[in-house]
């Protein structure tokens, strides 16, 4: 199975045409009001019309209340919803559309932990695994990927690796993790003055980081 990838934090129409031309399997876009990337109703409608009718199109909401998550996800027509704060497990339940719940992984984060966080989750939604950065994500941060090797037979079925990934890292990551998928945000934004510019893609940086997850593929592929 090849890994799918999601490039996330879509703010400008163009950067959403250029990361499905790229090969993404989904964009994000962010409905979280204190991140720099978050959209209103109108400009994610037109973000969310300038992809493909397979390329999913996946809406962040940071302990949002049930009701705006719902009228967004109508409105704009979101294929999926990320809940990237600290929602329950009835947040997850009953949305009408396929989850992904994030679960925050840090230094102090134990194996066992997370383990009980998996079965919490796992029945209702897909699991990110994402650093615990400051803003509840965004921030270019990895964690040690060594737990999730040493927890690898409690993974289920559907999980994404998020928190750190660039066209650098992600081969190896794809390699020694098998994911299957993956989530980029800063890591496939332009840099000034080696600082990714919030909200704004580098069309090269987007197509390396695919092609890097596609040269990883490359031996386990059966596609």
């Amino acid at each position: 199975m090849r890994t799918r990838i999601k490039l996330c934090g879509i703010t400008r129409e163009e950067d959403a045409r250029a990361a499905a031309a790229a090969g993404a399997d989904a964009i994000g876009l962010v409905f979280y009001p204190k991140s720099p990337r978050a959209v209103g109703l109108e400009q994610a409608r037109l973000l969310a019309r300038q992809v493909p009718p397979w390329v999913s199109v996946v809406g962040l909401f940071v302990n949002a209340e049930r009701a705006e998550v719902l009228q967004t996800a109508s409105a704009v027509g979101l294929t999926h919803i990320q809940l990237h704060g600290d929602e329950d497990l009835a947040a997850c339940q009953d949305l009408g559309r396929p989850v992904v719940k994030a679960l925050r992984v840090s230094g102090v984060t134990s194996a066992t932990g997370l383990i009980t966080l998996i079965d919490c989750f796992k029945a209702e939604a897909t699991l990110l695994f994402d650093a615990d950065s400051v803003g509840f994500g965004g921030g270019g941060m990895a964690f040690d990927w060594q737990i999730l090797q040493d927890i690898r037979a409690h993974l289920p079925a559907s999980w994404v690796l998020s928190g750190g990934l660039d066209a650098t890292t992600v081969e190896g990551a794809v390699r020694s993790l098998a994911p299957p998928a993956v989530d980029v945000s800063s890591g496939v934004e332009r840099l000034v003055d080696g600082k990714p510019l919030r909200g704004v893609k580098d069309w090269n940086r987007m197509q390396a980081f695919v092609n890097a997850v596609a040269r990883a593929d490359g031996p386990r592929s059966d596609e």
